[in-house]
């Protein structure tokens, strides 16, 4: 089975938006980006809104692709697209995650991540590495 699953690159400044997975669900207590499956009927852009709506309480518009990848776990394999996106509406708060924090490119080694993440993070510190040349 693959879920088409989107996710929101939430960006403020040099910072971006990471949260970390309820210990009781699937890949507990690691970290990812906001998002979730695509159900049947939505576009992608609907329902990265909808699941900011239910995990951060917030609303945003969905901008650009920054970069998709397939991944497969022993449950699962995903279809993942991580999309640039801006909050519009709301200050973020956990609702469904155990934590929100902010990090910069630098960080990112200090969380541990799903594995479905790690070549958005990689091609985040690429870009970032390339704005400090």
């Amino acid at each position: 089975m693959t879920a088409e699953v989107v996710a929101a690159l939430i960006r403020d400044g040099g910072r971006f938006m990471i949260c970390r997975r309820p210990a009781h669900k699937a890949r507990g207590t690691l970290w990812e980006f906001p998002g979730g499956k695509v159900e049947p009927g939505e576009t992608k852009e609907q329902a990265l809104a909808r699941e900011c709506r239910e995990e951060l309480g917030v609303g945003l518009t969905v901008g650009t692709l920054f970069a998709e990848t397939s991944h497969s776990y022993t449950d699962l394999t995903v279809h993942l697209m991580l999309f640039n996106a801006e909050i519009i509406k709301g200050e973020p708060r956990a609702l469904e995650h155990s934590d929100i924090k902010w990090i910069t490119a630098k960080e990112i080694s200090q969380y541990d991540f799903c594995p479905a993440d790690v070549s958005f993070l990689e091609k985040l510190r690429d870009e970032d590495a390339s704005r400090e040349e």
